[in-house]
């Protein structure tokens, strides 16, 4: 009986898994863009979910195939992104480890997050909700920092930081964005962790 409960655990976080892939895709289609070639994305709540429901295992599966999904955009694959476009091409490589480890990160981090929330005496919303902040928040920094670090040099963004502080750049930049993702990832992974306990994956 217990050995059937776990195939049926495993089969439904499966499930999930995929169900977050696919999330993910509707969602590459739905950016809404921002000035600086950026835009407001919500794809770190998926991966916030499946940090929840599979931990590090599965943050960092969500969130390589949202950092995947982010390099294709630049070639205007599944979505397109005009930063991406305009940067691709002075480095394949670094923009394939600036779009797609910084997602892994936010998987692996936002993983580690749950993982000192979930046995705390706190109510389940909250505890989502602070997963679902941190990936949206953990997503804007490592995906700016590494913008910054990888690319700070090329004339593109250097014309877009139009001499003002990295700082200064990355808060004109991400901004509204910023703001915008973190509040929606806060609400609807809280909401989402509710229904994955209430479904016993977490």
């Amino acid at each position: 009986m217990m050995h059937s409960t776990k195939q049926r655990t495993s089969l439904a976080r499966l499930t999930l898994l995929a169900m977050l892939v696919a999330v993910l895709i509707v969602l590459s289609m739905v950016n809404i863009p921002q000035p600086f070639g950026l835009s407001i994305t919500f794809n770190m709540i998926p991966v916030a979910i499946a940090a929840m429901a599979m931990d590090v295992y599965g943050g960092a599966i969500i969130g390589a195939a949202f950092g995947l999904i982010s390099f294709l955009q630049c070639f205007g694959i599944l979505g397109f992104s005009a930063m991406g476009a305009a940067l691709v091409s002075a480095s394949p490589f670094l923009m394939f480890l600036q779009r797609f480890v910084s997602r892994v990160l936010v998987g692996v981090l936002c993983a580690l997050i749950w993982r000192a929330l979930k046995n705390r005496t706190m109510p389940m919303y909250l505890k989502g909700l602070i997963t679902g902040f941190s990936a949206a928040f953990l997503n804007t920094l490592l995906f700016m920092g590494l913008l910054v670090i990888l690319f700070g040099s090329t004339e593109y963004l250097q014309n877009l930081m139009a001499g003002r502080s990295v700082m200064a750049f990355i808060i004109a930049s991400v901004g509204i964005n910023a703001v915008v993702e973190m509040l929606v990832a806060a609400l609807v992974t809280g909401a989402a962790g509710l229904a994955l306990r209430k479904a016993r994956l977490i």
